[in-house]
């Protein structure tokens, strides 16, 4: 069942950079960032509160609360840079680049979570890697 969410926010994520670059258009992207997070927000809630997990907020942790908060930091400064070079730069490049994330995944998955990695891993990161070059070069 992962790989069909997967699946899914790969085509969302692709429908993003498209609706988002032509969004900017016109606008500070810091402002168009804050109209996007404010969606987020608003179906992110909508969602919690109709499928009655809201319930579960007093039983999260004190170091799951400060993961969290940080990963919500990391989303905004990840957001904030993106719709910036995305106004500044071809949405195909921004994009490629913005993807590269999936080395640095890996590498920090390793050496922050201990997760495994095999030479078929490493060769995919090595591909993507070539691919990102070729595609901003």
């Amino acid at each position: 069942m992962w790989i069909i969410y997967a699946l899914g926010s790969a085509l969302f994520a692709a429908l993003t950079s498209i609706t988002a670059k032509i969004g900017i258009t016109g606008i500070d992207s810091n402002l168009a960032t804050a109209i996007r997070t404010a969606v987020v927000l608003i179906i992110a809630t909508g969602i919690v509160y109709m499928t009655g997990v809201s319930q579960q907020i007093s039983n999260i942790s004190q170091k799951c609360w400060l993961f969290l908060i940080l990963s919500g930091i990391m989303t905004g400064l990840s957001w904030l840079c993106f719709f910036k070079a995305l106004q500044l730069g071809e949405t195909s490049r921004v994009v490629s680049i913005d993807k590269f994330s999936i080395v640095l995944v890996v590498i920090m998955s390793t050496l922050i979570l201990k997760e495994t990695i095999n030479a078929k891993i490493i060769s995919a990161c090595i591909l993507i890697t070539i691919g990102t070059i070729l595609m901003v070069v």
